[in-house]
């Protein structure tokens, strides 16, 4: 299989990038990993860790690694998306604590034609799922344009 840095496969500038390696992808799923550190973006020295509700950016860069890695292996350039909103965001723990090897799945539901995609994302620690959301991006075929519009 065909390896990407997390950082090719992400339309993010440094500090953005939360995600440490894009694991593995195929045409429906991908999953990453984030280590959680002081060098973690949103860390909290009070809390020993990153606040859960972090974990909807995790799936949603998840999402973007997974799609740009296949837009790559087609050879197209990697682009922007949106989070559009998740749906049913449950975490079993407040805090994802300093040392946590977070593993985040995001697998494909369904992709419109207009760019709207639903994926179920979930969390895991130890092969224990802790999260777990459905996550709706869009991704209009044309970007730029599409902001563009917005403005």
């Amino acid at each position: 299989m065909t390896k990407y840095n997390v950082k090719d496969v992400l339309p993010h500038a440094e500090p953005m990038i939360l995600l440490d390696e894009l694991i593995t992808f195929d045409d429906d799923s991908g999953v990453c990993r984030h280590t959680i550190s002081p060098e973690s973006l949103l860390y909290s020295d009070k809390l020993n860790g990153v606040p859960s509700y972090v974990g909807i950016e995790y799936m949603a860069q998840s999402i973007a690694a997974y799609a740009n890695a296949n837009e790559i292996k087609e050879g197209r350039p990697v682009e922007i998306g949106f989070l559009v909103s998740s749906r049913k965001y449950k975490c079993d723990v407040p805090v994802f604590k300093t040392g946590a090897d977070l593993i985040i799945k995001a697998s494909k539901l369904y992709r419109d034609e207009s760019g709207l995609s639903a994926f179920d994302c979930s969390i895991s620690e130890n092969d224990q799922q802790i999260a777990s959301a459905r996550v709706n991006v869009f991704q209009p075929d044309d970007p730029a344009k599409f902001l563009a519009e917005q403005l």
